[in-house]
C-alpha cells in the first residue's frame, strides 16, 4: 500500500524520468526533459523538486483540428434535420 507521506520527490542531481514542469520547495518552476540532471536552486542549493503538470508533444503547430470546430449555421438552410428545427403539431 503507498503512502503519500514514504513517496519522496527527486532531488536535485537525480534523473529526469518524464518530460514535464517542476516546481521547487520555494515555488521556482522549470522545464524539464526525461535524461536531464534535476538542477541545483541557485538560492537553497540541492533541492526537492515537485512534478506539476506533463508535457506532451502533440505533433502540430497549436492548432484546433479543423473536424473539431463547430461549423456556423447557414440560415438559408431548409434542411430541418434538428429535432428542435421541428414545429410540434402534435403528430408525433
Amino acid at each position: 500500500m503507498s503512502d503519500k507521506h514514504s513517496e519522496m520527490n527527486p532531488v536535485s542531481g537525480e534523473k529526469v524520468e518524464v518530460d514535464g514542469i517542476y516546481q521547487t520547495e520555494w515555488g521556482r518552476e522549470e522545464e524539464l526533459k526525461r535524461g536531464e540532471r534535476f538542477p541545483a536552486d541557485p538560492i537553497l542549493g540541492n533541492t526537492e523538486w515537485d512534478l506539476k503538470e506533463l508535457s506532451y508533444d502533440n505533433h502540430h503547430e497549436g492548432r484546433t483540428d479543423p473536424r473539431l470546430v463547430p461549423k456556423k449555421e447557414d440560415p438559408t438552410n431548409k434542411n430541418l434535420s434538428s429535432p428542435r428545427g421541428h414545429i410540434d403539431r402534435g403528430d408525433k
